[in-house]
């Protein structure tokens, strides 16, 4: 009887070890993911970010369209998971440089002011057609000599990038897009592949990267391909035309 309860006893003490020790290693990994996220993110626990994008125009009072408010909510669980705290701000409000707190600037640069200033400064290497008179070609991106030009509902492109410069080390994430579904694709790709970008990139690298939404007309932002990492020719300012090489 006495050697059946050391046995009992034994086996008790062995599985309380093993839960707790099992416990440790998964919180050990818990922190560990979320430390990653936070530096890749660059929201730290109590931190600030301002999330930056269109008015509505069809709307007599400040609101969101529909696309974007739907990108920023995919942003939100992120951030609360974080432990940040989130400011909307509309993209013709004046804000301060960045650097010094995360922003997430999502919206179509040929009428969002400040994720155009953010090309412009950040992506020279990156152009965007504001279109004719007649509003063809509205939206087009010129990259390294390529161009991507949108069939709406059929082959939309968006650049998804995360860029660290001013004043302070905290990132700013670029989705800028031919139509508000690409936003939105754009963050959801994000979200969902944070974990293999922060392996590939590290927690403060700078990427761009172009995607191509396929028929939004029937699927909306769930089918994304990735055409290219244009980092590269997005962060170096194009050559002015009739530019030659010297011999």
């Amino acid at each position: 009887m006495d050697d059946t309860l050391l046995l009992l006893t034994v086996a008790a003490a062995a599985l309380i070890v093993g839960l707790a020790a099992g416990w440790a290693v998964q919180s050990a990994v818990a922190r560990r993911k979320l430390t990653r996220e936070q530096g890749f993110f660059g929201l730290p626990g109590g931190s600030e970010c301002v999330l930056v994008t269109h008015r509505d125009s069809s709307s007599a009072h400040w609101s969101i369209p529909r696309h974007d408010a739907l990108a920023l909510l995919g942003l939100a669980a992120v951030i609360e998971n974080c432990g940040a705290h989130p400011e909307v701000a509309p993209h013709d409000t004046g804000l301060q440089g960045f650097g010094a707190r995360t922003e997430f600037c999502v919206g179509d640069p040929t009428a969002h002011r400040r994720l155009a200033a953010h090309l412009a400064n950040l992506l020279p290497g990156v152009a965007v057609h504001p279109g004719d008179e007649s509003g063809a070609g509205r939206g087009t991106f010129t990259i390294g000599g390529s161009t991507y030009r949108m069939e709406p509902g059929a082959v939309e492109y968006v650049l998804l990038a995360r860029l660290t410069a001013g004043e302070g080390d905290r990132p700013v994430f670029l989705a800028a897009g031919q139509r508000p579904v690409t936003h939105r694709a754009a963050v959801r790709h994000l979200v969902r592949n944070r974990a293999r970008l922060t392996r590939k990139h590290g927690t403060d690298g700078q990427f761009c990267l172009l995607l191509k939404v396929v028929n939004s007309q029937a699927y909306g932002p769930d089918v994304v391909e990735l055409v290219a990492d244009v980092t590269k020719a997005a962060l170096t300012a194009a050559e002015p035309k009739g530019h030659r090489a010297a011999a």
